[in-house]
């Protein structure tokens, strides 16, 4: 079709590929290039005219800030030489350059074993020894924050005492974990090779678990070495080690000797999924408020729980029936009785009669026992003696057969038709169907209950009747209450004796068997004869029986005891050890002594058992510490420890329990080095945590750490630990808190960097030094001020009060050091006498010393760097060795108090500075009236100081004030008058100050009318309603402030 002529295109030459241009972007082309001409000439226009500027600059580029990267430590030190330390300070703190080298040269000189500087271990010391074993780690993979806090306090009471010149031993360990390694390394086996246990065998399963170990245990001692922990590594010990298996099996025969160790069948902890007995301690007790569904190993569906079931059983002979309750409706299979209250008149008739059991051919007794609570439910209640803790009890008392339903897999056993050989959970379904179906099923209600979960495999905890090893506890709980009640053991905090007598009132015996691979086994053998024709037993005597045990040091020796017990030769005799292993905290309850070569009488045994405290958490109280105190006290007559002190448990920022599924548990290295979010995310993909639960994980990560974890530091985590702890059973530990104490190295590092610029001659000092000494009344206060810490550090760590101690130094270095002290040195330095300045070189001196000595318990990185750059006389070759400050001789209250008005009147007048808005660099004048010569003379001899500290040019007394000052009150008899006029601006500050009290008056009408809500007592938390009403007396109380400022402006 032809195109319209005032509609056709006009063409241009193109490129020989190119198709031709139109007609439109020919123009559009040709006015982009006028305006790129008329560009271009005025650029040279402007260029051309450049140099006739001469002296007109041309604006620099914005710079973007530069980012110093930390320093670190490049010289070619070999591990174990001592760091250089000849060069300069880098310019800011670096906690991997201070933390480095330091820890190798530490352990190379054995500044950490009790034998250093002494002739033997056993040489008499006047200022005592002092001795403490860890709580052994578990060697299922890395440290967490709850570590860093023990590894923490342990270390710095160790050095304190150190430092005070005692004997000091701090033995390092690992302890195997039986079930949590054997869980741990099962998992890891069937994740990488779809493999059980069962399918290598025993041996090379175990061969599995100390490739682990060796792997673990030695990442664990380096996160123990990163944090400073200053044990004694010639001495460390692993309660796999042949010495403390050794130990162990001692142990067991002396206690099974002398009868405290016994076999039976009794009802235990049973983890179906882990097929063994678990402990107290092992079992979460799970509280649901109803009916829940939860996800159960080897269950696919999810199973109900938080319901009690009622149902029916037939009285035997009769038309009447008996309802009872239940919230395990699967157990009914066990069920050999119906208890009610003997006194309980609806169920008098009914004594000594039958009901029938709707799935077997049983008889069940009707019973009376007192236990029953007529109250509750309809006051009868089903009894299944095999399989619950309060019907174990009633069948002991009444006499009833115990019948088991489950196997160790948790399937049901024994002649139950078409449950048998169901699992529990399944069964529990289909049971209550039959019981529908037979009439029997009354109602299903909601019920708050506790589920017992297993902490190592999430399953639920059945209670089994298995024979196992017991240690008869109660003759040794009565010991242990005695070591308190007498005050041989002391317990720190004091309120946690009360849990003590609790546990050990109620002490019931120590079930020892565990049915895992690893760990220390069991030193019995069950005997079965070779020949039928032997009449002391048979080739299947009874496993129960414990006639048939023979405990022994070797199988050897219980060859010999086994012909002795039966009079038979020994080649008739077959010998089977048992397969179980011990509980691991059989063997840390003898770690006290194991560690030190028991039960040979060793050197160190005789030099360091017992030890002086026992430091750990309050969680393990009775499974630990009470267990520890038993075998102490029954295996070598002593106490393992004169003192127990029990530090909190560490928590988020957010109160909750660490716990892998919620991406809090933190790596203590993480904190110190600094990690990314992506870092974070990588360890959970690298751990043993559930796919679904590796997701949750990440969202708390990025929830608490957006930006990941920053470098910190040693120094200032343990700091942060240790001033965490108080009176309290747990700490809400903020990671912003220890990133907080980051800067407060910082601030130290830059302290005693400056500090140092004077003392740049060949000269040397020592700590000896008069308070009458000083020519400058500043330094008496500084040197008052130390004694101050040093009497607050020594009585902090003697009381365990470790916030007192770590806010002491804090303060002295933060407050009084730098804040005052040093801005006072300043123009003594720059224009005073060299008298004045050897005085206060001196003082400082000491200063730097102690403060750093004072300090080292907490940061030893930090404090060894600076305090081996000090100009010393006769130093101590460590820090660490050093002796720790004791000296309080230089406290005077009268020039603490004089200073402290002193620093309250120059408060008064840098908050009248703030709120004038003049900058430190703008000095003022002061005019000091007071009615009372006593303020008068205290002001007048320190008013260089006051000058100094208040950003003044010059302090004027007994001299008529200028016009154009603002009046500000120090005490009733005491005003200063701050010359303001020609440093501001009235017109311009009063603009300033009065949209700051129009913004601080919003403030207070938006919290009047917050508080004044009908329900805001009611529904506002009381801390929330406690915050406002500070907010509001601050602002109230600033508005009146900047209404007085105006007010004196206007006057200029």
């Amino acid at each position: 079709m032809p195109v319209p002529d005032q509609q056709k295109e006009a063409t241009a030459p193109a490129g020989a590929d190119d198709p031709p241009k139109t007609a439109k972007q020919l123009e559009k082309e040709r006015l982009k290039a006028e305006k790129l001409a008329k560009l271009q000439a005025k650029l040279d226009k402007k260029a051309a005219a450049a140099p006739a500027a001469g002296d007109k600059k041309e604006k620099p580029e914005k710079r973007i800030k530069e980012v110093k990267e930390s320093a670190v430590y490049t010289a070619e030190t070999s591990p174990g030489e001592k760091k250089e330390v000849s060069g300069s300070l880098p310019d800011a703190y670096s906690p991997r350059y201070v933390e480095a080298q330091w820890y190798s040269w530490w352990e190379k000189e054995g500044f950490f074993k009790p034998e250093y500087g002494r002739p033997s271990i056993d040489a008499p010391n006047p200022n005592g020894k002092f001795v403490m074993i860890i709580p052994p780690p578990n060697v299922t993979g890395s440290l967490h924050l709850g570590h860093a806090l023990t590894n923490s306090i342990e270390d710095a009471i160790t050095r304190y005492h150190r430092m005070k010149g005692r004997t000091t031993l701090w033995v390092p360990g690992c302890d195997h974990a039986g079930i949590a390694t054997q869980v741990v390394v099962e998992k890891l086996l069937f994740r990488d090779e779809k493999l059980s246990r069962h399918d290598l065998g025993r041996e090379k399963f175990i061969e599995r678990i100390w490739d682990w170990r060796q792997e673990k245990g030695g990442r664990i001692y380096d996160q123990l070495k990163s944090l400073g922990s200053s044990y004694d590594w010639t001495r460390v010990a692993f309660t796999m080690d042949p010495k403390l298996c050794r130990a162990v099996t001692e142990a067991f025969v002396r206690l099974h000797e002398e009868g405290s160790i016994y076999r039976s069948s009794r009802l235990v902890n049973w983890s179906c999924t882990l097929r063994s007995a678990i402990s107290d301690i092992e079992v979460d007790k799970v509280e649901i408020s109803g009916r829940t569904f939860l996800s159960i190993p080897g269950y696919e569906e999810k199973v109900e729980f938080g319901v009690l079931i009622k149902f029916a059983y037939k009285v035997e002979g009769e038309a009447e029936e008996v309802v009872v309750a239940t919230t395990r409706i699967e157990t009914m299979l066990g069920d050999t009785a119906v208890a009610v209250h003997p006194q309980d008149e609806r169920y008098k008739h009914l004594h000594g009669k039958f009901v029938v059991h709707p799935f077997s051919t049983r008889r069940l007794p009707i019973v009376c026992d007192e236990f029953v609570d007529m109250s509750f439910g309809t006051g009868a209640v089903k009894i299944t003696p095999a399989h619950d803790p309060n019907d174990y009890e009633v069948g002991k008392r009444c006499n009833l057969p115990f019948i088991t339903i489950f196997n160790d897999d948790g399937y049901i056993v024994g002649d139950y038709g078409e449950f048998a050989g169901m699992k529990r959970f399944e069964c529990r379904k289909l049971i209550l169907d039959k019981l529908k179906e037979l009439g029997l099923y009354r109602e299903t209600l909601n019920n708050q209950m506790v589920v017992p979960i297993c902490s190592r495999s999430k399953d639920v905890v059945e209670p089994l009747i298995k024979p196992q090893w017991y240690v008869s506890c109660s003759d040794m709980a009565a010991s242990a209450t005695e070591a308190v009640r007498s005050g041989d053991l002391k317990i720190v905090p004091e309120h946690h004796t009360k849990t003590w007598y609790h546990w050990m009132d109620g002490i019931r015996d120590w079930c020892v068997s565990r049915q895992l691979w690893w760990g220390h086994r069991i030193p019995a053998y069950h005997v079965t004869f070779s020949e039928p024709s032997i009449n002391v037993g048979s080739v299947s005597s009874p496993t129960d029986d414990e006639k048939y045990w023979i405990v022994a040091r070797t199988e050897a020796d219980a060859y010999t005891k086994a012909s002795e017990r039966f009079g038979v030769d020994a080649c008739n005799i077959v010998l089977k050890q048992d397969e179980d292993v011990l509980d691991t905290w059989f063997s840390s309850g003898i770690f006290p002594f194991s560690v030190f070569g028991w039960p040979d009488k060793t050197k160190d045994l005789e030099t360091f058992y017992p030890t002086s405290l026992l430091e750990t958490g309050h969680d393990i109280l009775f499974f630990w510490v009470a267990r520890m105190v038993f075998f102490g006290q029954k295996l070598l007559g002593k106490l393992p420890f004169k003192e127990v002190y029990l530090h909190p448990m560490v928590r988020d920022a957010h109160g909750r329990k660490m716990s892998k599924s919620l991406g809090n548990v933190i790596d203590p290295i993480d904190v110190i080095r600094g990690i990314t979010l992506e870092g974070l995310h990588a360890q959970l993909v690298g751990s043993n945590l559930d796919p679904r639960e590796i997701e949750k994980a990440k969202a708390g990560q990025k929830q608490d750490y957006p930006q990941g974890i920053p470098e910190c530091g040693s120094d200032a985590l343990r700091f942060a630990l240790c001033a965490y702890i108080t009176q309290a059973r747990d700490i809400n530990l903020d990671i912003n808190r220890v990133l907080g104490y980051r800067f407060f190295c910082n601030k130290l590092w830059n302290a005693t960097k400056f500090a140092l610029l004077y003392f740049t001659g060949p000269n040397k000092y020592d700590t000896e030094i008069e308070a009458s000494e000083s020519l400058n009344q500043i330094d008496a206060w500084i040197l008052s001020r130390l004694a101050a810490t040093i009497e607050a550090c020594n009585q902090g760590f003697e009381d365990y009060d470790f916030a007192a101690a770590t806010s002491a130094c804090y303060a002295f270095w933060l407050y009084d050091l730098c804040d005052v002290y040093l801005e006072c040195l300043k123009p003594i330095f720059q224009g005073g006498s060299v008298e004045k300045q050897t005085a206060a070189r001196r003082t400082l001196y000491v200063c730097l010393d102690y403060g750093l000595r004072l300090l080292s318990p907490f940061m030893p990185f930090i404090t060894e760097e600076l305090y081996q750059r000090l100009p010393r006389v006769n130093p101590a070759p460590s820090i660490c060795v050093a002796p720790y400050p004791s000296n309080i001789a230089w406290r005077s209250a009268k020039i603490e108090s004089e200073v402290e008005f002193v620093q309250k009147a120059a408060r008064i007048i840098r908050s009248a500075r703030s709120d004038y808005n003049l900058p430190n660099k703008t000095k003022t004048v002061a005019y000091i009236k007071c009615t009372d010569p006593a303020p008068t003379e205290i002001l007048k001899r320190y008013a260089d100081d006051l000058a100094t500290i208040s950003y003044c040019s010059k302090v004027f007394f007994d001299v008529n004030a200028p016009s154009g000052c603002a009046i500000l009150t120090v005490t009733g008899q005491c005003e200063v008058h701050l010359l303001l006029k020609g440093l501001v601006e009235p017109g311009k500050e009063i603009a300033k100050l009065q949209k700051k009290s129009e913004q601080l008056g919003q403030t207070v009408g938006k919290l009047i009318q917050a508080s004044q809500a009908v329900d805001y007592l009611t529904k506002v938390p009381s801390e929330v309603q406690a915050a406002n009403e500070t907010k509001l007396y601050e602002s109230r109380a600033e508005i009146d402030r900047i209404t007085s400022a105006i007010e004196t402006l206007k006057l200029m």
